[in-house]
């Protein structure tokens, strides 16, 4: 039997294919559980969830009246909500002192705004399942705690979610509810697709993890269902699945820029 068996979940951000939420997804489904996918985009939600055998929903996470239309939608569905996984982000790479308000704004409603309105979704639908409520994780960031340049904004927004989930285990634990962060570093997705085609640029980062290999979105998938499920006995902490990177810290802007230019050297010959 799944370790999920007989639960039911909700995953926000699977509108991408292979992203986060739809390797979690996936596994959430294979371990035993009704899974909802949702996101911005239908077609891609509609096939997963006639893979996986699930449900789907429309959902942007900076609309309050989306996000409470969702938890609403799960719960007639399911019946109950056991878990809540936000798995959106904007990896927005910008300068401090170039960051324009539009962008200042997008990612406030995206990595603000949005997780209060994820939570207080949730949470309202998770406190009228006694004698249990369900789980709550929502997707931060390596970064909060080894900072890297010309992030400011993105940290400084997922930081804020990251104290949103501490919050929630305090006020509400007393009704069952469990609510966690879980924050993967420099994983291959098709947000950061790109970057990997950057010669060199994993040459920076690889010698940041002592185990040796860069996290993968299975290695968070695992983290997010061990949370969920029955085992873990734990709230209001920030989970690392990215192989100890936070002991060594990610690599500055002057060592992306050395390993770059190193790789282009050599492919150039020199």
């Amino acid at each position: 039997m799944g370790q999920l068996e007989g639960k039911s979940a909700v995953i926000l951000g699977a509108a991408s294919e292979g992203n986060m939420g739809q390797v979690t997804a996936r596994l959430f489904a294979a371990e035993g559980a009704k899974v909802m996918v949702a996101g911005r985009k239908e077609a891609p939600l509609k096939a997963l969830a006639e893979e996986i055998g699930g449900e789907y929903a429309l959902c942007d996470i900076s609309s309050h009246e989306q996000v409470h239309a969702l938890a609403d939608k799960a719960v007639a569905a399911f019946g109950r909500v056991d878990a809540a996984i936000n798995t959106t982000g904007w990896g927005l790479l910008a300068n401090t002192l170039e960051i324009t308000q539009e962008q200042l704004d997008r990612i406030t409603d995206l990595q603000f705004k949005g997780v209060h309105h994820f939570v207080q979704a949730f949470v309202r639908v998770m406190s009228a399942q006694q004698p249990t409520g369900g789980s709550i994780i929502s997707l931060s960031s390596a970064t909060t705690k080894a900072v890297i340049n010309n992030h400011m904004a993105y940290i400084a927004s997922k930081r804020a979610g990251e104290a949103m989930m501490e919050c929630v285990a305090n006020d509400f634990g007393h009704l069952g509810i469990r609510a966690n962060t879980v924050s993967p570093a420099f994983t291959h997705s098709p947000m950061t697709a790109e970057s990997f085609q950057v010669p060199g640029l994993v040459d920076a980062f690889l010698p940041r993890y002592p185990l040796g290999r860069l996290n993968t979105s299975e290695d968070v998938a695992h983290a997010c269902l061990w949370l969920c499920s029955d085992h873990a006995f734990v709230t209001g902490q920030n989970i690392q699945p990215n192989g100890g990177l936070t002991l060594r810290g990610n690599p500055q802007a002057r060592d992306i820029e050395a390993a770059v230019g190193a790789a282009m050297a050599k492919a150039n010959g020199g």
